[in-house]
């Protein structure tokens, strides 16, 4: 009998570390655990009522067939004009693509462009995806370390070290996945200064949680700090977050026509389009009433204060205050060292996690997953009373060490 053997590019990727750990946790439950699942990064709320009444309207306008590779003309009126209103940024047509979920475009552009080991800077902490969407796509993941004394953020001097001939990409996500930092306007101009001597250098500009964002200074990107670099940036973005629509599966992206042309060829042998209903949803999301995301934006803050404030008067842990996005990635490296009740030395952040998960039921990711160590990550997408137990079973569990 033959045995299926998985090509090369399939061996050299993990799975999602943030996937098998919510799917480990689905399982504990599903067995009769008790536990506290703060893993998901997926909104709580449910999709805004007016959104799915506009799915439901185009499905009664008979809007059900394909729709052109790079999405609907109304979808994409939408998105230039949301780039437009809240960055001042112009696009056309053709600097345009949509497909399933900001994660699929992503893929595409590396799919697009990374080819005979390529090099792609990667800020660590990172989104966990990104190394293997690089390896996946033949190319070479060039890791730069972000410690908390930076705020976990890349600096232009650090950016200017690692740059080669070979570079092809630097990936910025912000807000953070998962730190919840961004870049001030001054960072940005620095990091554009950078790019500017150097230009080969592309940028996946990563905004997915651009609009969860809880300080007073407005959320910036580079396209905006850096007008220059325009021509070089893919900017990507979806309605996952900030519309708590992560089951609709669409994202999109502005950039050089080139690059937009090459993703919309791939896709066009890939899957077509996207959901047709899912298009008119995020049209309707992006165009119309957009009180929701203050709404839900002011609910968030207030969880990330209060769990801020509890892990950190927690000895053996620390948070910093994350600028937006819905994460805490909190420092254990107090407890690392510390033996647990039943005797057993915890060496590192993947240690304290499955402590967490098997002492009090606390379901977090390690920071190492995220390439930098010792942390951990925890969602604050949740109810302030999952959040509040989570504090307090993860307070105890500490304290438990000695």
């Amino acid at each position: 009998m033959s045995t299926f053997v998985p090509a090369s590019r399939v061996s050299r990727i993990k799975v999602s570390p943030s996937t098998a750990a919510a799917a480990r946790a689905r399982e504990l439950k599903a067995a009769g655990r008790d536990i506290v699942d703060l893993t998901v990064g997926e909104p709580d709320f449910d999709t805004p009522a007016n959104i799915k009444k506009a799915a439901h309207e185009a499905i009664d306008r008979g809007e059900t067939k394909y729709t052109p590779v790079n999405g609907t003309p109304a979808l994409r009126k939408a998105i230039i004009g949301d780039f437009q209103r809240r960055l001042g940024l112009s696009y056309s047509d053709q600097e345009i693509c949509v497909g399933g979920g900001a994660k699929q475009i992503l893929f595409l552009a590396l799919m697009a462009s990374v080819e005979n080991n390529a090099e792609v800077i990667i800020p660590a902490p990172y989104w966990v995806s990104y190394p293997d969407m690089v390896i996946a796509n033949e190319g070479k993941p060039v890791i730069v370390q972000c410690p908390q004394e930076t705020g976990f953020k890349l600096s232009a001097e650090a950016l200017e070290k690692v740059i080669t001939p070979k570079t092809l990409w630097l990936i910025l996500n912000a807000p953070s996945n998962p730190t919840g930092s961004a870049y001030s306007r001054s960072e940005l101009e620095a990091i554009g200064k950078v790019l500017l001597r150097h230009p080969h250098v592309f940028v996946l500009s990563d905004d997915i949680y651009d609009q969860v964002w809880f300080k007073d200074e407005p959320m910036t990107t580079l396209v905006a700090a850096v007008p220059e670099l325009k021509d070089r940036v893919l900017l990507t973005n979806g309605v996952s977050k900030s519309y708590a629509m992560t089951g609709w599966r669409i994202g999109y992206a502005a950039g050089p026509a080139a690059l937009v042309a090459a993703i919309n060829k791939l896709q066009s042998q890939m899957s077509s389009c996207p959901s047709s209903v899912s298009q008119a949803a995020a049209a309707y999301a992006l165009a119309g009433d957009q009180s929701f995301i203050a709404e839900s934006v002011k609910v968030y803050k207030e969880r990330r204060d209060y769990a801020c404030a509890r892990l950190n008067a927690v000895e053996g842990l620390s948070c910093l205050v994350p600028d937006g996005a819905f994460y805490l990635y909190p420092n254990c490296g107090g407890v690392i060292g510390k033996r647990t009740p039943e005797g057993k030395v915890i060496e590192n952040d993947l240690e304290f996690v499955l402590y967490l998960l098997d002492g009090v039921g606390v379901a977090a990711l390690q920071g190492a997953a995220y390439g930098l160590s010792p942390y951990f990550r925890l969602s604050f997408a949740t109810s302030m009373e999952l959040i509040a137990e989570a504090c307090d079973r993860i307070e105890r569990a500490v304290k438990a060490l000695s």
